[in-house]
């Protein structure tokens, strides 16, 4: 059940640090709501007007634009760390119920690191791993390609509101990932627009929601490096694809390297570390199913989280990749 003050206080699109001492000051987000209504702190007039909102007219917004506000609560355990203030995320589409693999590098992505991000992109698909970026332009956008045409699942993390593209011809890739069962995420309120800051808060939720991170190009300075060293610091595997040595674009990669970081030698190569690092990938139930079919108490009894096989049978039914007759799970592949 979603808190009313986190819903209001999600809408008012604080900065995470800026919320934090928000929140310390207060004492709670009810208070902290009362605090920012009666014009203790300073305040943009939408974001006050949305504080102000009932929690039905806040909720009419998000169904207007497709989306659910989903509480911290209800999300990975590890997502954030223990003291960082995030209150939920705004979700249009399904989180898968287990984490994924992000896919990270350079905006100014060269042709060959594109090339390298679809092809990844496709590869973790086809394995069954949820691919998780931040539909930037580069290899974000890329990886996500190659997911799209490989009929997998991924989630996009934004730093902005889930209604607004940025990229704007990346909208289209956005809703593809939505309607094959992933979803597009944000902890910023629908209308929120672009800003240089909310980009690097983002890359700690794209850490959140993966296992591992892979950084395909990525500068000396990088938003790309900011997320492989928060992977780091939080006991995520990072995986680095080597570069030339005086590609401007390889020089973050390298260094990574150098520093410890798994280096991809080839897309087998990627398989066999994710599969030794992560375990084997959870591919489709459709794999497992086939088109005789298995009834759904079957399914849910010999899974080790029923619940989490419960939302993957529904994400996968979403997507058109089995079918429910009856309490019988089809394979359609």
């Amino acid at each position: 059940m979603v808190n009313e003050a986190h819903l209001r206080l999600a809408h008012a699109g604080l900065d995470p640090a800026r919320l934090g001492r928000l929140l310390g000051e207060t004492g709670s987000a009810a208070a902290a709501v009362r605090a920012l209504v009666a014009g203790r702190y300073r305040l943009g007039d939408d974001a006050v007007e949305a504080l102000k909102c009932s929690t039905a007219a806040l909720a009419a917004r998000l169904q207007a634009v497709g989306a659910r506000f989903v509480p911290r609560i209800e999300l990975f355990a590890d997502l954030t760390p223990p003291e960082d203030p995030l209150l939920g995320l705004f979700v249009r589409g399904s989180l898968p119920p287990v984490p994924g693999v992000a896919v990270v590098g350079s905006r100014r992505a060269t042709r060959y690191g594109l090339g390298v991000a679809e092809a990844i992109g496709r590869r973790l698909a086809a394995a069954g791993r949820v691919v998780v970026s931040g539909l930037a332009r580069g290899i974000d956008g890329a990886a996500h390609r190659g997911c799209v045409a490989a009929g997998g699942v991924g989630v996009a993390v934004l730093g902005l509101g889930i209604d607004v593209w940025y990229p704007a011809e990346h909208r289209t890739l956005g809703e593809e990932l939505v309607a094959g069962g992933g979803a597009v995420v944000s902890e910023y309120p629908p209308g929120t627009p672009p800003a240089p800051w909310r980009f690097p808060c983002r890359n700690r939720l794209i850490v959140g929601l993966s296992a591992a991170v892979i950084v395909v190009e990525a500068a000396a300075k990088s938003g790309a490096l900011i997320t492989a060293r928060e992977a780091l610091e939080r006991g995520r595997d990072v995986y680095v694809v080597p570069g030339d040595i005086d590609r401007p674009t390889s020089e973050g990669c390298n260094r990574l390297i150098q520093d410890g970081a798994h280096p991809i030698c080839g897309l087998d190569d990627l398989d066999e570390l994710l599969d030794l690092r992560l375990g084997p990938a959870g591919r489709d139930l459709s794999t497992q199913v086939g088109p005789v079919g298995r009834p759904v108490e079957d399914l849910l009894a010999e899974a080790e989280d029923p619940r989490a096989r419960l939302v993957e049978l529904g994400r996968l039914e979403a997507a058109g990749k089995v079918r429910i007759e009856e309490g019988i799970v089809y394979g359609l592949e």
